[in-house]
């Protein structure tokens, strides 16, 4: 299953913010775009991946 994700980026003092707007806790920051965008998918797997583990652990 393929799911589409709103990703909003915007220029700060700094570089760069991202977040997805439908997942929580899903936020980053960078220097570049580029290396925002990359943040940003990395902490959307990550939160998955937990978030997977702890459905798992409340399944058992």
């Amino acid at each position: 299953m393929k799911e589409k994700l709103t990703a909003i980026y915007r220029k700060s003092q700094y570089g760069y913010i991202g977040y997805i707007e439908e997942l929580p806790g899903a936020n980053t920051q960078g220097a570049t775009l580029e290396e925002t965008k990359r943040n940003l998918e990395e902490a959307v797997i990550l939160i998955l991946e937990v978030n997977r583990q702890l459905t798992d652990k409340e399944n058992m």
